[in-house]
């Protein structure tokens, strides 16, 4: 199995991808998720917080990675598990990077140089400690 951080350290940076194309991406990757390339498209609209400054993009596509590994067909039919893992991952997310918002984010972890590349490798540090408890 491919490094995640490793990953997302080279999508970010060779692929000019937004956080959460960039997650969702070096997920694929890493975890053999079987998303296509066309699917992937539906991430970009989460960069930026949804363009908003809203909910951080790298979140987002973190819990779509985390139930694409746990629900088996809808999330009502292991809601506890789905429930326990997800909200895990989001206390944890905000916890390690003091906030879950592109608002809340930016000034703690962005620069020009590296725009939103500290963001992301936290998200994706956070996200495979979650992945290695649930696989």
């Amino acid at each position: 199995m491919k490094d995640l951080k490793q990953l997302t350290e080279y999508y970010y940076n060779n692929g000019n991808y937004n956080c959460a194309e960039t997650i969702i991406r070096a997920a694929n990757e890493c975890y053999d998720l079987q998303i296509t390339q066309e699917d992937m498209k539906m991430f970009g609209g989460f960069g930026s917080g949804m363009y908003a400054g809203l909910v951080c993009g790298a979140l987002a596509a973190g819990v779509a990675v985390l139930s694409k590994l746990i629900i088996t067909e809808k999330a009502k039919d292991n809601a506890d598990e789905v429930r326990r893992i997800i909200n895990g991952f989001v206390r944890t997310f905000k916890e390690r990077l003091q906030g879950t918002s592109c608002r809340e984010l930016r000034p703690l972890h962005f620069s020009v140089e590296e725009r939103c590349l500290k963001t992301v490798l936290l998200a994706a540090e956070v996200l495979d400690e979650k992945v290695k408890e649930v696989i």
